[in-house]
This record gives C-alpha cells, sequence and structure tokens, in this order.
C-alpha cells in the first residue's frame, strides 16, 4: 500500500488538478492511501472533503512581499509548518509528497525534503509561482501543464482533468446540454465566462453586443460569475446565468468561447478543441497570456488585452469570426491539436517513476 500526502490549494487552479491526481491514484490502486494538505481558508477545505478525501490543515502563511512585521515573523511560522507537515510525513508513514502549488506547498516540499521522501511537484500555470520554484530545486520529478515552463527538471504532463471533462463525448451530452440550459439545437453556441468571480470587462462588452451576436444567428450562453451584477436584457437567443455547476455540459454546446485565459480553463478548452477568444487577466504576474500563447500560436485561439475588449472590438473582429464557420471549425482542429486529455495519467506516471527512481 502507498501513501500519498498531496499538498495544495486556495483556488481551484490548485485544487482541481490535485482532485484529479487523486481520484487517478485512488482509481489505479484501491488499496493506496490519499491524504492532502492545505488550509482552512482555501477551497480546498470544502471541496477535499465533499470529494471524500482527509484534509489537514496548516495556517496560511504568504510569502511575505515586503519588509515588514509579517515579514519578520515568516521565517518562524515557516519552520513552525514545515515541523507539522514532518511529524505528519512520520506519523502517516507518507510514501511520497506531491504538490500543486498554494500556500500549503512550499512547507510541505521542505518537509519532504528533511524526511527524504520523494517529492514530486505540478505547475498548472504556463509562468510558475513561488511555491513550485522553491519545490523544483529540491527535485527533478517537476510535471508542467504547458510546454517551456521555466523550471528545472520540467517534463511536459499537461493538465490534470476533471474526468468529467476528460471522457466528455460532446456530441452524446449535447441533448443533456440543450436541456440544462434551454437552448436551441439549430443555432450555433458561443460561451462566455469569466470563471466564478467574473470579468466585469467581458461582461460589459458581451451584454452590451448581445442583440448583434443572436442577429449574427449564434446563440449566447453567457456565464456572468461574480456577484451577478448584469440585468438579462430579455434578447431571444441570449442566455444569461449566474453560475454554472455543469460546466461539462456548457462545454458539450460550445462552438466558440470568450474567456479569461485561466490555466485550466486553456487546457479544458484545448483538450475538448474548442477555439476561443482569450481576454487575460490584466492585473497580477501576466501568466494567463502565458497560459494561452501556446494555444494561440496553434492557432487554435485569439489573444485580445482587456483594454481592447469593447463593444467596437465585437465589431470589427468578434461578429465576422461569428460569420465564418468555416474558420471557427478550423480553428477548434488547431486547439484539439495543442491540447492534452490524459494529464492525470501522464501526471500519475510521472509520481510512479519517481517512486521507482527512490527505490
Amino acid at each position: 500500500m502507498t501513501r500519498y500526502l498531496l499538498a495544495g490549494g486556495g483556488t481551484a487552479g490548485h485544487v482541481n488538478p490535485l482532485l484529479a491526481v487523486a481520484d487517478r491514484l485512488r482509481r489505479d490502486d484501491p488499496t493506496s492511501e490519499v491524504l492532502v494538505l492545505g488550509t482552512k481558508e482555501g477551497l480546498e477545505a470544502r471541496l477535499v472533503p465533499a470529494r471524500g478525501y482527509e484534509l489537514a490543515t496548516i495556517p496560511k502563511l504568504p510569502f511575505p512581499r515586503r519588509p515588514d512585521a509579517a515579514a519578520l515573523r515568516f521565517p518562524g511560522e515557516y519552520r513552525r509548518s514545515t515541523a507539522t507537515v514532518r511529524q505528519l510525513i512520520r506519523e502517516r508513514g507518507i510514501d511520497a509528497v506531491v504538490g500543486f502549488g498554494g500556500y500549503a506547498s512550499a512547507p510541505a516540499y521542505s518537509a519532504a525534503r528533511k524526511e527524504g521522501v520523494p517529492l514530486i511537484e505540478h505547475e498548472a500555470n504556463a509562468r510558475p509561482g513561488l511555491a513550485n520554484r522553491l519545490g523544483a530545486r529540491y527535485t527533478r520529478w517537476v510535471g508542467v501543464a504547458f510546454e517551456g515552463t521555466p523550471l528545472p527538471h520540467a517534463t511536459f504532463v499537461g493538465m490534470p482533468l476533471r474526468v468529467e471533462i476528460e471522457e466528455l463525448d460532446r456530441s452524446a451530452a449535447r441533448p443533456a446540454a440543450l436541456a440544462e440550459f434551454g437552448l436551441a439545437g439549430d443555432r450555433p453556441t458561443l460561451l462566455v465566462t469569466g470563471g466564478s468571480l467574473g470579468a466585469r470587462r467581458i461582461n460589459e462588452t458581451i451584454a452590451a453586443r448581445a442583440p448583434e451576436l443572436t442577429a449574427a444567428g449564434w446563440q449566447v450562453l453567457h456565464i456572468q460569475g461574480g456577484r451577478g451584477e448584469l440585468a438579462d436584457p430579455g434578447v431571444e437567443h441570449y442566455r444569461l446565468i449566474d453560475y454554472c455547476d455543469r460546466m461539462d455540459l456548457a462545454f458539450a454546446l460550445t462552438d466558440l468561447a470568450v474567456a479569461r485565459a485561466g490555466a485550466a480553463t486553456v487546457s479544458e478548452f484545448a483538450a475538448l478543441g474548442i477555439p476561443a477568444v482569450y481576454v487575460p487577466f490584466p492585473i497580477g504576474n501576466g501568466e494567463q497570456r502565458f497560459n494561452a500563447a501556446g494555444v494561440v500560436a496553434a492557432g487554435g485561439g485569439l489573444l485580445i488585452d482587456d483594454a481592447e475588449f469593447l463593444p467596437g472590438w465585437v465589431d470589427s473582429g468578434l461578429l465576422p469570426l461569428l460569420s465564418d464557420r468555416d474558420r471557427v471549425a478550423e480553428m477548434g482542429r488547431r486547439a484539439a491539436s495543442a491540447g492534452v486529455r490524459d494529464g492525470s495519467d501522464r501526471m500519475v506516471a510521472l509520481i510512479r517513476s519517481a517512486l521507482a527512481g527512490s527505490s
């Protein structure tokens, strides 16, 4: 029996690939034990127990970015968190630590190194975070979701996907999807989403051009997220919803998408052959532009700056694209050429290699 400690969390970008790998480990070897390390504040606090895994928590400990009181406290707090994880590794007989980034990962990486336990990490973004940049110094088993991710010993494995996405048969799921969202079966579908937090620029621009988009012969499934600030304009063939619990069904209908360029979004679209107009989040370290770079270079998507995604660009850029169904279909084929559906299997194979190499 192999015992794994999977560390990471905070956002869906860390938690979802962690759960995908956990599910694959448990499916391949039902005797294995999976313990997840996270924080009480992260998304993992809800999603991990709901998926049937045990969650151990440590305090949320952001890396200090300025010389202040928190920076002075950080070394001692980091040592205490590392010591807690070391004790957990010993008490639970952990055979391998697998990290996915986020607040809980860095102490887990340090603990694995000190305990001499095989360490494997997965980096979901094309531009790696601080925790995984640290962890990559301690191991040669580093899986990345995007080619060219600047980490030592990087092995391209793609993104471990949720099983409902990995195994989605879009044609077979289409009737259920039409019924779920109340959409027409004789129109192509434009999916618009800014993620669970929403994207104000995308939302406002698409809502302002809803009549023109539907007049082009398309229907729009607009998931606004966030606080649900938009009011439904009542345009025929334009469906506005606040949240979507069945993104697999939304993807089953999608002929073209407009979205942010989070790592999971880009990976899921490419895996399913969904072409997209990517509007990267304009704040942060710019990782979203890098996430979309590969599929855009392959011809499977367009990259538009947030500041440029205005109603005028819909008129000059999006509407002409919608009118060229052959181009949209070719973009879908090119997106699929850059996608990976077996990221979970590839990541598990990397974990097995690390265990074999440490024997």
